[in-house]
């Protein structure tokens, strides 16, 4: 059940509430975990996040667990299985970059550097705490969004246009925009 003032955009299903109120905008320090959310993202482009929450243990099984080093060793045979997998979006640019991007974050950690540190780098290790007090408030990316987006895409990354990494950011915390209102914002901050 929600609070009272709890941000409005989870309020159309338990699950959803039950994801805003454990998850969102909780600090994510975890390679993997945060590997999977980003790639979470990327299949959400164009869709909307409940799709892929209500996908979410179908892409866990889908994508072994999300482990990068499975996943970058993907073949043609493999894509095209995942392509028939109803549990999952199946659009092959999204599956592709899912490959792509397993890759990529192998490339990072391979070279010497977690991809958490990758990451929360740009915010000094520390979540940006916002004070929005209506959903309009709340920008669809912003300029660190777009400084995040470009490094990335250099580094071979898909999917991750400035819209998608700054809906990456809240979700793993580098950014708390729950609503002033929200129990949640006191809580994480």
């Amino acid at each position: 059940m929600a609070k009272k003032g709890t941000c409005p955009w989870c309020l159309s299903h338990p699950d959803y509430i039950a994801y805003h109120d454990e998850e969102w905008g909780v600090p994510e320090y975890d390679d993997r975990s945060l590997w999977e959310k980003l790639l979470l993202d990327g299949a959400q482009a164009g869709l909307s996040w409940w799709i892929i929450l209500s996908k979410r243990d179908n892409y866990r099984r889908a994508f072994d667990r999300f482990n990068p080093e499975k996943v970058a060793r993907y073949d043609q045979r493999k894509i095209e299985e995942l392509l028939q997998n109803p549990g999952i979006v199946r659009n092959k640019l999204k599956v592709n970059a899912a490959v792509t991007n397993a890759q990529a974050y192998l490339n990072i950690v391979e070279g010497g550097e977690s991809f958490r540190n990758y990451l929360w780098q740009y915010v000094d290790g520390r979540p940006i705490i916002n004070h929005f007090k209506e959903m309009s408030e709340v920008p669809a990316k912003t300029p660190l969004s777009d400084t995040l987006s470009k490094q990335l895409k250099k580094d071979g990354f898909k999917f991750v246009g400035s819209t998608i990494v700054y809906a990456f950011m809240q979700a793993v915390g580098m950014v708390n925009d729950h609503l002033v209102t929200c129990p949640r914002l006191k809580k994480l901050s």
